[in-house]
């Protein structure tokens, strides 16, 4: 749903949202929070419910915001299938602005340019139903796949760290700041010449423990210490 309809309005739900209320098992007279990923909250009452068509009506509007007080921007290599999706669903419910998916030197992950518009809209799908199920009203928009170099244009003057076994410095180094990007890397990793690239743009480079962490799980550890340190999960 898009747009602050008025209260009282009786209003059709999208697909993906009759689907959820399908496998919720809901029925007419149930009461709905919906949101149109801009920010604040409608709570509504479930009207009608047939096979693909719901309808609710608007009770009352709230803006209640659950953004926490960093935008983190995640560059994420890209990684094949399920891990790719899980990387997605855990940033979006950990609270990150905005994913840029990234074709860096080690990915594996090759397609032509309409299979990656595919997956971009899939990756964006995915982060929707990551808020649905979180109670976040706002969804981070899923960037088309670029290149290491379109990435970091991308987010150019913005503060950034890289999560590193070798890195300099301690997480709770972290300083307190409103946006911050970060990079992670595909299945094989970030080749040394890309760290050493972020590194001479001035990125910190942290210390996220001794174990190397797969594709799938260094971006759910990067952001909860963001958020930890600096964000709204201390």
């Amino acid at each position: 749903m898009t747009g602050i309809p008025p209260v009282g309005a009786v209003i059709d739900l999208p697909d993906p949202a009759v689907r959820h209320i399908q496998a919720r098992r809901l029925r007419s007279g149930d009461g709905l929070v919906l949101f149109d990923g801009t920010g604040g909250e409608y709570t509504a009452r479930l009207e009608a419910l047939e096979k693909r068509r719901a309808h609710a009506r608007i009770e009352s509007f709230s803006p209640h915001d659950t953004e926490p007080p960093v935008a983190v921007t995640l560059l994420q290599g890209i990684s094949k299938g399920e891990r790719m999706d899980y990387s997605m669903q855990k940033a979006t419910e950990l609270g990150v602005a905005r994913i840029i998916p990234v074709t860096s030197a080690r990915c594996v992950v090759r397609l032509d340019a309409e299979r990656w518009a595919k997956k971009q809209r899939h990756w964006q799908a995915v982060a929707v139903a990551a808020c649905e199920q979180c109670g976040r009203n706002r969804i981070p928009p899923v960037a088309a796949p670029c290149s290491l170099d379109e990435a970091l244009g991308a987010v150019a003057g913005l503060p950034g760290v890289i999560f590193d076994t070798e890195g300099n410095r301690a997480a709770h180094d972290l300083q307190p700041t409103a946006e911050l990007a970060t990079l992670i890397g595909p299945e094989g990793g970030l080749a040394p010449d890309e760290i050493q690239r972020v590194a001479d743009l001035g990125w910190s480079r942290v210390r996220l423990g001794p174990r190397i962490l797969r594709s799938d799980t260094a971006p759910v550890a990067a952001l909860a210490v963001i958020q930890t340190v600096i964000g709204d999960l201390g």
